[in-house]
């Protein structure tokens, strides 16, 4: 059973868990890269950038049904993980 963060989550440890997940997902992590418009070499070269971190955040926060695997998967709640998409977004 996962363990329940306390933390806050940053940017770059969420971005690793999404990363994580597709990678454990290979059809939602063809459906990521699709939509960002990555093949498997871009996506290689990418890791770890603040563009593919927000990136990910960003599609995580979108697709519910990934978020909330995700979170199930991870022990972060919901909540965290879209305090950190809203500080990446303050406008919405």
């Amino acid at each position: 059973m996962p363990r329940t963060q306390t933390a806050q989550p940053d940017v770059a440890s969420l971005a690793d868990s999404c990363l994580a997940y597709l990678a454990e997902n290979p059809d939602e992590l063809l459906a990521f890269m699709q939509f960002a418009g990555f093949d498997p070499d871009m996506l290689r070269r990418s890791v770890g950038s603040s563009a593919l971190q927000h990136g990910l955040v960003d599609y995580f926060a979108s697709n519910e049904s990934i978020l909330l695997a995700l979170c199930a998967n991870t022990g972060i709640t919901p909540e965290a993980f879209m305090r950190v998409w809203q500080r990446l977004n303050p406008s919405g």
